[in-house]
């Protein structure tokens, strides 16, 4: 069978779950990873925030992929290379100088995923019609959280468990931490691995290199990238609302987890890796899925224009729970997972807006893919800095605090969002 002619459900789902992997392992499973070995919370969202630079600043080599090969072609080497990293983590753990050489490979790892992101994001705009991007946008959000999900919910409680067994058969506490992590980093250099041999045969090209191009043409290319999209029609009202609309979950996203790990007496909810896998992997996996996959839906049959503010609220007003579950700190597990549930539905609903807003409102022109990748890399930047700063926040504050102050940082993304002008159409059930 032709690869033109198979449905985007044979690779859409699990190209964006690729790409989803090594950025949640980087931006959130670290953190679980680094306060098991006793890493203090102000360093581990510092480095685990600065290391997510290369998804910030990935436009700048963005330009230069279209010179060589096809975009399928970085698409599964960047998997097979991330895969193989993790694999070289999961040795570095058990150096004395652990902490330092992770960070670096994880840092490799950021490169890597950056630019897997690139040309996934290139092949998905390339293969599908404007309509076809609305009609699987669901999918593309929900396999890309699901990693979340799986990395956040089932890996750490997978560490949980081996911790127990481990610890059963005599391992001192940071031994167990480490075996335990060890295996989970394998794992993920194996699941890698294996999506990467999958897509070699599975995913279409994307389109092939520019004929002729030469590395001058690519540095030209870059500046008239750059120029073009400075250009665009309410080009600094976009960026402020791409920056704005995920500004609260840049500050939530290193803290939750430490939170939920954290003593009851430091004001967190004394959770075990296992209790905040199950958390993530069933409540939470579930109400992800469920407010992707509709979203999805929601858009394509009424538009963007007219579901952006909604799909905004959505996402934002949960983080209200974090606040709640801070002051009255709750030991049942329903009221627990029902505020993860509640969280990770409006996550899960809102997020889709956010990307189909950059791919069809910020991306089109000549220079889609770069734009597109501009356009994200300014994203993760708001989200990066939030992250970096939100350890010495949480610190200063304690957790009741910080997470008001974040509900507060949320008000600026519904204010932007209301007023955001649309320079295309927005027409639903386009054929």
């Amino acid at each position: 069978m032709n690869l033109s002619s198979r449905s985007p459900l044979r690779w859409v789902p699990s190209l964006y779950f690729a790409m989803g992997l090594p950025f949640v392992v980087l931006n959130m499973v670290s953190a679980v990873l680094y306060k098991d070995l006793g890493i203090s919370d102000a360093q581990i969202a510092f480095w685990t925030s600065l290391i997510m630079w290369p998804w910030t600043i990935k436009f700048l080599w963005s330009p230069f992929l279209e010179l060589y090969r096809t975009k399928k072609f970085w698409v599964v080497g960047s998997q097979l290379l991330s895969g193989v990293l993790f694999g070289v983590a999961a040795l570095s753990l058990h150096l004395p100088l652990f902490f330092s050489v992770s960070v670096a490979v994880f840092a490799v790892v950021a490169f890597s995923g950056a630019t897997h992101d690139i040309a996934a994001d290139g092949v998905y705009m390339s293969e599908l019609s404007p309509a076809s991007q609305a009609k699987y946008i669901g999918w593309q959000g929900a396999f890309y959280n699901l990693a979340k999900l799986v990395a956040t919910g089932g890996l750490v409680w997978f560490a949980g468990w081996l911790y127990e067994g481990f610890s059963a058969d005599g391992a001192s506490s940071y031994d167990a931490s480490v075996g335990s992590w060890t295996v989970v980093l394998l794992i993920l250099c194996g699941t890698l691995v294996a999506l990467g041999l999958y897509h070699l045969r599975a995913l279409p090209s994307g389109g092939s290199a520019s004929e002729g191009r030469s590395l001058r043409d690519g540095l030209s290319g870059l500046k008239e990238v750059v120029g073009a999209f400075f250009q665009k029609k309410h080009i600094w009202y976009y960026l402020g609302f791409i920056i704005l609309y995920r500004l609260g979950e840049g500050f939530v996203m290193k803290i939750v987890p430490l939170f939920l790990k954290a003593d009851i007496s430091s004001g967190g909810l004394g959770l075990t890796n296992q209790q905040i896998g199950l958390y993530y992997g069933t409540f939470g996996a579930g109400a992800f899925l469920l407010g992707s996959l509709l979203a999805g839906y929601y858009i394509a049959q009424r538009g963007l224009q007219r579901t952006l503010f909604t799909l905004c609220c959505i996402f934002n007003l949960p983080f209200a729970v974090y606040a709640l579950l801070a002051w009255l700190q709750p030991q049942s597990m329903w009221l627990v997972g029902g505020g993860i549930v509640v969280e990770y539905f409006g996550y899960g609903f809102g997020f889709v807006g956010l990307t189909l807003f950059m791919m069809q409102q910020v991306a089109p022109g000549k220079h889609q893919m770069a734009h597109y990748a501009f356009a994200s890399g300014i994203m993760n930047l708001s989200v990066m800095l939030a992250g970096a700063v939100s350890g010495y926040l949480s610190d200063a504050l304690g957790y009741g605090m910080f997470f008001l102050a974040v509900m507060l940082a949320t008000v600026p993304a519904f204010l932007v969002t209301w007023f955001v002008p649309f320079t295309y159409d927005d027409k639903p059930n386009d054929k």
